[in-house]
């Protein structure tokens, strides 16, 4: 069952972001609101991937050397200064939860065509998060640009 190969990748790829969540808050702690926020998700990603748990028992883990690597997340290892710096590392979580939020999309349909209401009630609660991640970083990128991309020298 290639589920195994998704959860796997979406396990991981929570983590990546959860990491790359901490090093934009960590590299831009004079904004506040991206240094709390940024930890806050970062925790909301480590619990999604905790909530994986019980289904990877279920239905085991694709190793990444099962998964065909054409694309993959790569979290971010540094961040950028300055406006235009912030708006770039925001526009790479926005990347990184894009991916992960795609993926619980297809791994809620795997969800329902095996009828798994564990399964679906876990998709349910995370995506719903991974969408609120999406939503924040999009406003704050709206915020951010006119700064970064106008104000900013």
């Amino acid at each position: 069952m290639n589920l195994r190969i998704y959860l796997g990748m979406l396990r991981r790829t929570e983590v990546t972001l959860a990491e790359s969540f901490v090093e934009v808050a960590e590299g831009h702690r004079e904004e506040p609101d991206v240094y709390f926020l940024c930890l806050t998700l970062a925790r909301q990603c480590l619990g999604h991937q905790e909530k994986l748990e019980a289904v990877v028992e279920r239905y085991g883990e694709g190793a990444p050397d099962n998964e065909p690597e054409r694309l993959h997340a790569v979290g971010l290892s540094e961040t950028r200064s300055g406006p235009v710096g912030l708006l770039r590392d925001l526009q790479d979580l926005y990347l990184l939860a894009s991916f992960v939020d795609i993926t619980w999309t297809m791994v809620k349909q795997a969800a329902a065509a095996l009828r798994d209401k564990d399964l679906l009630a876990v998709v349910a609660e995370c995506e719903s998060e991974t969408s609120t991640q999406l939503k924040w970083l999009q406003t704050r990128m709206k915020q951010a640009a006119p700064q970064a991309l106008v104000a900013a020298r």
